[in-house]
C-alpha cells in the first residue's frame, strides 16, 4: 500500500516530458440521489434504496488539439445511459458549443447499486410515487450532464498527455459450463482481459486527471446502499493520493466477466485498492507520450434479432414469471402499433490520436470477445476497446457466445425488454461499423 501511494506521489510531481500539445478541462459532478430512489441491476429488489455507502459522480474530460478540435468523454456512476439521454444531452451541446456527435462519447460504469434510470425496462413494476421520483432524477440527471460538458470545456488548459498500461487479476469470467447449460458462476480457464489501459493528463500544476479502465462487471455489491462499487472506490482512492486530480473510471468489455470474490463492502474496497494500485504501477512507468491531431467518428449499424412472430409474445403472455409476461406486453404495444421490433440500432465510436492511442466505444453490455478480436484485426493500434458506452440497451454476446447460449446471449433480453435473441451475424455487424469508423479516423 505504502509503495503505490509512494509511486502516485511520484507521478504527480514529475516534470512535463515534452511542451504541450493539447488543451484539456476537467470537471465533476455530485449525481447521488437525493431520496430513496429504486434501485437498478437486479431483479430481486422489493424496496427502494436505504442509504448512502459512497457517492455517485458524472465527470468530464474535455481534450483540444492544435488544430482545434475537441473530444469530451463523459462517465457515470450508473449501471447506464439509454440513447433518449445521451442523445438530448448531444443534442444540447451542438447548441451550447458546437460539439458534433463524434466529439462526445458517454461511458458508465454498470454499479448495481445506483438508481434505475429506465435501462431495463420490464426488471421492474414500479408504484406511480416511485416511477416519479426516477423520472425526477433522469430530468435533473440530463442538466447535470450538460453542465459537467460546460465546466470541462471552461476550464480548458495547455495540458501533455500520457499513456501506459497496468493490469489486475480480480476480474473473472463468469459463464460456467454445467450439465444443464450455461450457468452464471466461475469459469478460471475463460476469455478476460486484465490489462488496465491508463491516460494522464498534466497541466501546468501537475497531473489533472487520470482515464482508467477494466474488463469486469461492477458487481461486488447487491444490498440497498447507493454507491460505486469497486469502480468508485478505484476513483476515490486515486483522487484521495493525488490531491487535485481528477479519476474518471471506464467500463470495457466486461459483459461476461465478474469480480472474484465478491458480496461485501470490504471486497468492493479491496478490488478498487486493487485496480487503484495497478494505474499507480502504470503512472510509475515511462509510459507512451501522446501527440497529434484528435480525430473521432460516429455511426449506427442495425443489428437483427431473431424472427419473431405476435404469436410468440401471445404465448408468453402466460409464462409463470412476471418478467416474461412484462416484456410480452412490452412487445405486443409494438406489434399493435404496426411497428414490431426487427433490428437495433446500435452505436460505435472511435477517438483516435495520430501518435498514441485509439479508444473504441461500443454500446451495450459487450462480452470480452470484441476487445479480444478487435485488438487482433488492429494490431498496429494501441487500441482500448469499451462497452457500456452511448447506450445501454441489453448485452450484446459474440458469435460464440450466441452459439453456447445462457445469460448473456438469450435470457438477459428478457429485463431489457428486447424481443429475442439477436441473429446469429450480430458479431459480423458490430464488425462492419467498427471497421468503418476505425477507417474514418486513419487506424491502420
Amino acid at each position: 500500500m505504502r509503495a503505490a501511494i509512494l509511486l502516485l506521489a511520484a507521478a504527480a510531481v514529475l516534470p512535463a516530458a515534452s511542451k504541450p500539445e493539447f488543451r484539456a478541462g476537467v470537471a465533476a459532478v455530485k449525481i447521488t440521489p437525493d431520496k430513496p430512489i429504486w434501485m437498478s441491476g437486479y431483479g430481486h429488489r422489493t424496496r427502494p434504496s436505504e442509504g448512502t455507502l459512497q457517492d455517485l459522480w458524472a465527470k468530464a474530460l474535455a481534450i483540444e488539439d492544435r488544430r482545434g478540435h475537441r473530444v469530451v468523454i463523459v462517465t457515470t456512476d450508473l449501471l447506464g445511459l439509454t440513447r433518449d439521454v445521451t442523445d438530448h444531452v448531444s443534442a444540447q451541446a451542438l447548441k451550447q458549443w458546437d460539439l458534433q456527435r463524434p466529439q462526445i462519447l458517454f461511458n458508465s460504469s454498470h454499479t448495481h447499486t445506483g438508481p434505475l434510470i429506465r435501462v431495463q425496462q420490464t426488471m421492474f413494476e414500479l408504484s406511480p410515487d416511485n416511477a416519479k421520483v426516477i423520472d425526477e432524477y433522469r430530468t435533473r440527471l440530463n442538466e447535470q450532464l450538460l453542465t459537467v460538458i460546460g465546466s470541462a470545456l471552461g476550464n480548458l488548459e495547455p495540458a501533455t498527455l500520457r499513456y501506459a498500461e497496468g493490469e489486475t487479476g480480480f476480474a473473472v469470467n463468469r459463464r460456467q459450463f454445467t450439465p444443464d447449460g450455461v450457468k452464471l458462476g466461475v469459469q478460471p480457464d475463460g476469455p478476460k482481459d486484465h490489462r488496465v489501459p491508463v491516460f494522464e493528463i498534466r497541466g501546468a500544476k501537475g497531473v489533472k486527471a487520470v482515464l482508467f479502465g477494466y474488463a469486469c462487471h461492477n458487481t461486488t455489491l447487491g444490498h440497498y446502499k447507493v454507491s460505486g462499487d469497486y469502480a468508485g472506490f478505484a476513483q476515490s482512492e486515486i483522487e484521495q493520493r493525488m490531491p487535485g486530480t481528477t479519476a474518471l473510471f471506464v467500463l470495457l468489455c466486461g459483459g461476461d466477466q465478474n469480480p472474484n470474490p465478491r458480496g461485501t463492502d470490504e471486497l468492493a474496497m479491496q478490488h478498487g485498492r486493487s485496480l487503484a494500485g495497478s494505474v499507480a504501477k502504470a503512472l510509475d512507468g515511462p509510459g507512451e507520450p501522446v501527440s497529434g491531431r484528435i480525430r473521432s467518428a460516429f455511426q449506427f449499424v442495425d443489428l437483427a434479432f431473431r424472427v419473431h412472430t405476435r404469436e410468440d409474445f401471445e404465448k408468453e403472455l402466460k409464462h409463470t414469471s412476471a418478467f416474461n409476461r412484462r416484456r410480452a406486453q412490452l412487445n405486443l404495444s409494438k406489434y399493435d402499433a404496426g411497428h414490431p421490433v426487427r433490428t437495433l440500432a446500435y452505436p460505435v465510436q472511435a477517438i483516435r490520436f495520430d501518435r498514441g492511442p485509439a479508444l473504441l466505444a461500443l454500446g451495450g453490455e459487450v462480452v470480452i470477445d470484441y476487445s479480444n478480436r478487435a485488438r487482433k484485426e488492429f494490431p498496429k493500434e494501441k487500441l482500448v476497446v469499451a462497452g457500456y458506452s452511448n447506450d445501454v440497451m441489453c448485452y450484446i454476446p459474440s458469435k460464440r457466445v450466441l452459439k453456447e447460449g445462457g445469460y448473456e446471449a438469450d435470457f438477459s433480453m428478457i429485463y431489457y425488454g428486447q424481443p429475442g435473441p439477436f441473429a446469429e451475424d450480430v458479431e459480423e455487424r458490430v464488425f462492419t461499423g467498427i471497421r468503418s469508423v476505425m477507417k474514418r479516423v486513419g487506424a491502420k
